[in-house]
């Protein structure tokens, strides 16, 4: 789902913002109501992040099963697609929001891959219009982990990691972790991540698991230029 919204100077010249800062406040404003009329009192954060089309951009996390969550990518609207679009003298915002993320807490579901499952331990457990039902958990095969090291550098990105991985090794990928963080003497960050590689439908083999490894690091030290350690 997908959302924008358009305002005019005489709104942000109003409050004495610039029009960026005012559209900004005014979508954390609205999102975090939605986030709040759909999961209740929930502990929420809002993570700055790169997206192409906005400036500034943000993600918004909810704390989910220990975890933070994220349930919707949204920001600034560049100004170039204002100008493009005939509204130059505008400023304005958009989201786009993963259904899934969002009956994923609903629903008490842990793994966003069971979406696309047609084990029937899961599909049986929903019906159309049930929307109080609660996900009841069945056993799982194993997963594998594996950690990489690397030297970021100032393009680096979470999201373009994640990419990466995903293109590699598709819905095998349970999720991508940061687990360490350091920066040196000469200034140069080191981030340390844990994939965990996992088969919905069975057990995963080391050389399997191994060979994906091996084309993740090239994958991301030609395409993100990083230096792995």
């Amino acid at each position: 789902m997908e959302g924008f919204r358009v305002f005019v100077p005489d709104e942000w010249e109003a409050s004495g913002m610039d029009g960026t800062s005012f559209a900004a406040e005014d979508l954390k404003k609205c999102l975090g109501g939605l986030a709040r009329h759909l999961f209740g009192d929930v502990e929420m954060r809002w993570v700055d992040t790169y997206f192409p089309f906005t400036n500034p951009s943000f993600e918004l996390e909810i704390y989910f099963k220990e975890k933070w969550l994220e349930v919707l990518g949204c920001g600034v609207t560049e100004q170039e697609i204002l100008k493009r679009n005939g509204k130059s003298n505008n400023v304005a915002w958009a989201f786009g929001l993963g259904l899934e993320r969002l009956a994923m807490v609903l629903f008490d579901i842990p793994d966003i891959r069971l979406f696309w499952s047609d084990d029937e331990r899961f599909t049986s457990q929903f019906s159309k219009g049930q929307l109080g039902i609660k996900f009841k958990p069945f056993s799982k095969y194993p997963p594998c982990y594996k950690d990489i090291s690397f030297w970021i550098n100032e393009s680096f990105t979470e999201n373009n990691l994640c990419e990466v991985v995903r293109g590699v090794a598709g819905d095998l990928a349970e999720e991508v972790q940061l687990i360490d963080n350091f920066t040196n003497k000469k200034g140069m960050t080191s981030h340390c991540y844990r994939i965990a590689y996992r088969s919905m439908e069975r057990s995963l083999t080391d050389e399997e698991i191994n060979d994906l490894q091996w084309k993740v690091r090239d994958l991301i030290q030609n395409k993100l230029e990083v230096v792995i350690r």
